[in-house]
């Protein structure tokens, strides 16, 4: 009887949970990294598809940019006899090289820890820690300084109220991308939430890439190593004699 009462209330809610999608949209998708790339700017736009009335609770909207993931080793510097040198040390499993979430409110507010632990939205989920030097204690506070670190750099962004939210239907946000880009795929998740709870979500791609001279001088290095040691001291020669005859000009 019981399990009767509880697969009928889950079937209630289903088609409460359905009623509601994204349809969305991006400026670009795909950005090209060149000679004089300072960065660049996605907006994210969209509406929500209804196939019944909107209930009662707000609609809330959070989306993240995510890029290339990669495996990282934090290191701890401390004075030993005068000299600093690294003492503790926690290796991190993945940790992407950009990440911005945005939002319509404080994302405390409009995501259950459970939604979070599931979708890993926040950046905390998003890193992922597996291991640790045994005399580093918790690996929490490497995580921290990480982020802070790379919050400063402008890699890390939480844009908490950036979602803008129109009749709780249309909703837009501008994420900007900053200057040093790791080549990649970018992932973009698009989620609609209600009472704290993830009711939809969407998935697209952003692809950077090196384009022009920096692509050509990336595959070089990558594909004949050779050749770019070589074209380097080339050009480093090149650079120290223009340097010299310059010189040599505005002393006569």
């Amino acid at each position: 009887m019981i399990r009767a009462l509880a697969l009928a209330a889950l079937l209630s809610a289903a088609p409460a949970m359905a009623n509601e999608g994204i349809v969305a949209g991006m400026s670009q998708n795909r950005v090209s990294i060149t000679a004089n790339f300072d960065g660049s700017e996605i907006l994210i736009y969209g509406a929500v598809k209804r196939n019944a009335p909107a209930p009662d609770t707000p609609l809330e909207v959070i989306i993240t940019v995510e890029g290339p993931s990669t495996p990282l080793t934090i290191r701890k510097k401390a004075r030993v006899a005068g000299i600093w040198v690294n003492t503790e040390a926690v290796a991190v499993d993945a940790a992407p090289s950009f990440y911005a979430v945005a939002t319509t409110g404080p994302l405390r507010s409009i995501l259950k820890e459970t939604e979070d632990l599931r979708h890993r939205i926040t950046l905390p989920r998003v890193i992922r820690a597996i291991g640790a030097a045994t005399e580093a204690g918790d690996s929490g506070d490497f995580i921290d300084a990480m982020q802070r670190i790379r919050i400063g750099e402008g890699r890390y962004r939480v844009l908490q109220g950036a979602v803008e939210l129109t009749e709780q239907t249309l909703f837009r946000a501008d994420i900007v991308l900053p200057a040093n880009l790791t080549e990649g795929e970018y992932r973009v998740r698009i989620f609609l939430t209600r009472e704290g709870r993830v009711i939809d979500a969407q998935d697209r791609v952003i692809g950077v890439r090196k384009e022009g001279l920096e692509r050509f001088l990336f595959n070089l290095s990558r594909e004949q190593p050779w050749a770019y040691g070589l074209l380097s001291l080339a050009l480093a020669a090149l650079a120290g004699w223009a340097a010299s005859a310059g010189f040599r000009l505005l002393r006569a």
